[in-house]
C-alpha cells in the first residue's frame, strides 16, 4: 500500500452506531427471502434505541410508505472474498462480490426496501413493516425515504438476476392443517409459509429438482418442515409436513 492510500484510509475510517434493531418473522437465516419484497406477509418491527429514539427524529416519516435501511449482516462473519458463489446461480459459479448482494462483503453493510406500516410512539419508537428480508435482532445503521421518482428504472440491467426468482407451488398435510387451525394467527401465517417456500429456500446446490429430504425454517414461534416433490406434470411442488412449536 503507498502511503497516499494509507494516508486515505486513515482519513475515512469511523465508527458506525445502530440506531435502532429489528424484532422480525425470521429468527434463522435459513429461510430469509432472499431480496426483500418477496414474501409482503413477512412482518417487522424496527424499534429504535436511544438517543434515536426522539420522536422528532421521525416527525413526517408517516407521510412516507416505503424506507430504505442501511443494516449489518451481523450474523455472517467477518472474513470475506473477492469472489462469492450467488444462490441465483446455482452456488457452483464464482462472480465478484461487489457484482453481488451476498452477505459476505468486506463491511457486512446491507441495503433492503420495506414497506412502511405504521409508527408507534409510546415509551419509544417503534416502526412497523413489512415485505423485508432481515432477520431478528439485525442491527439498523439508518432510515431513508424511498423516492419512486428517483429511484425506480425498470429498464435497468440488473445483471446475472434479472428477474424475479422462479416461484413455486406450495400445499399443506392434513397434520399442518390441523395445526395451523389452532392458531390465532392462522391465515398470517399460512400466508407467510407460502411466500417463504415457494421461493425454495433450500440450499442452492440442491437444484430445482425433488429431494428426500426433510428441511426445516423457522418462521415466528415455529418450526416448519416441508420437502420438495415432483407431481406426475414435473411440477416441483413445496409440501409442508409439519408445523410445530421448536424442540428444546
Amino acid at each position: 500500500m503507498t502511503d497516499h492510500a494509507s494516508d486515505l484510509l486513515h482519513e475515512v475510517a469511523f465508527t458506525l452506531t445502530p440506531i435502532g434493531r429489528i424484532a422480525s418473522d425470521y429468527p434463522d437465516k435459513f429461510g430469509v427471502p432472499r431480496q426483500p419484497g418477496l414474501a409482503p406477509a413477512g412482518r417487522a418491527v424496527l424499534h429504535l434505541l436511544p438517543p434515536f429514539d426522539d420522536p422528532h427524529a421521525v416527525r413526517g416519516l408517516e407521510r412516507v410508505s416505503h424506507l430504505w435501511l442501511t443494516f449489518v449482516f451481523h450474523r455472517s462473519p467477518k472474513r470475506w472474498t473477492a469472489l462469492v458463489r450467488p444462490p441465483r446461480l446455482g452456488g457452483n459459479a464464482r462472480t465478484g462480490v461487489f457484482a453481488t448482494r451476498s452477505t459476505h462483503r468486506p463491511n457486512r453493510l446491507g441495503l433492503s426496501l420495506v414497506e412502511l406500516e405504521s409508527i408507534e410512539i409510546d415509551a419509544g419508537v417503534r416502526l412497523y413493516l413489512r415485505g423485508h428480508d432481515l432477520i431478528d435482532g439485525t442491527p439498523v445503521l439508518d432510515i431513508k425515504p424511498y423516492l419512486p421518482w428517483a429511484e425506480s428504472r425498470p429498464d435497468a440491467d440488473a445483471g446475472f438476476a434479472p428477474a424475479a426468482p422462479p416461484s413455486h407451488p406450495v400445499d399443506f398435510s392434513p397434520e399442518a392443517e390441523a395445526a395451523l387451525a389452532r392458531r390465532p394467527d392462522r391465515d398470517s401465517l399460512r400466508e407467510l409459509i407460502i411466500q417463504v417456500l415457494a421461493q425454495d429456500p433450500r440450499p442452492a446446490y440442491r437444484g430445482d429438482v425433488a429431494d428426500e429430504r426433510v428441511y426445516g425454517v423457522r418462521l415466528r414461534d415455529v418450526d416448519v418442515r416441508f420437502r420438495a416433490e415432483a407431481r406426475a406434470s414435473d411440477t416441483l411442488v413445496m409440501r409442508v409436513l409439519e408445523i410445530a412449536r421448536p424442540r428444546p
